[in-house]
């Protein structure tokens, strides 16, 4: 079984998926908050984009991690709930713009092998929670859902981020404090899900659109928007 302050790999240059949803909903009155608990990126936030960090609450509601939240301590972008709670195998929480930087990893830790060995690791990465107490007695293993959906969202992120590059955990880069998502994760089997998954297929209205690369450039059509740089 693989510690989790080893839990790294990398995305390779091909097998990148095609743009696909996921299915969030964001978590109700979040918005009001997010002032005060995400900043701004030091970074573009689309090609600047080179991490997702899996995290895990050590606690056993939504609501709770939630909470967290709302006092303005931490965030991340995505919370997936757990096997007790109504919204388990139906929708993931949306927590923080993507555009913002969360606040899920110190900003003093790093790993070489992560982007360079850079800090600001929130600055140039997405967060993805996962409700789980982490208890080893009795063991509160991690739902075939869970792991699904959160290959779903670092598969969804992998199509659309250019330059993303590591998925890791948590304790990889804050090993003496952190231990998440923990040994009962399955990470081995959560790396297959995302390098092998099987090829979304686009949504019919989506497939119906005429394609960028089969369109000829018109700079003669007249637009609203064509008022000049």
């Amino acid at each position: 079984m693989l510690e989790p302050r080893n839990y790294l790999f990398d995305l390779p240059d091909n097998g990148r998926p095609e743009p696909l949803s996921i299915p969030e909903e964001l978590y109700p009155g979040v918005r009001d908050h997010w002032g005060k608990s995400t900043t701004s990126r030091k970074f573009d936030p689309l090609t600047g984009i080179r991490g997702v960090v899996i995290h895990a609450t050590a606690g056993g509601s939504s609501s709770g991690a939630m909470s967290v939240m709302k006092a303005h301590k931490a965030s991340w972008h995505w919370l997936v709930p757990d096997e007790n709670e109504i919204q388990h195998g139906k929708l993931v929480w949306a927590c923080a713009p993507e555009t913002r930087a969360a606040w899920h990893v110190q900003n003093s830790k790093f790993h070489p092998d992560v982007n360079n060995g850079k800090n600001l690791i929130n600055h140039w990465t997405v967060g993805i929670e996962i409700v789980n107490t982490q208890k080893k007695t009795p063991v509160d293993g991690f739902s075939e859902w869970q792991v699904d959906v959160t290959a779903q969202i670092v598969r969804y992120c992998w199509a659309k981020y250019p330059n993303l590059k590591h998925v890791f955990s948590h304790a990889l880069v804050d090993p003496q404090r952190r231990t998440d998502p923990g040994k009962n994760f399955p990470w081995e089997e959560f790396k297959e899900k995302i390098l092998n998954g099987k090829m979304e297929k686009s949504k019919s209205l989506v497939a119906s659109a005429l394609p960028m690369s089969e369109l000829t450039a018109n700079p003669d059509i007249a637009l609203c928007c064509m008022s000049g740089n």
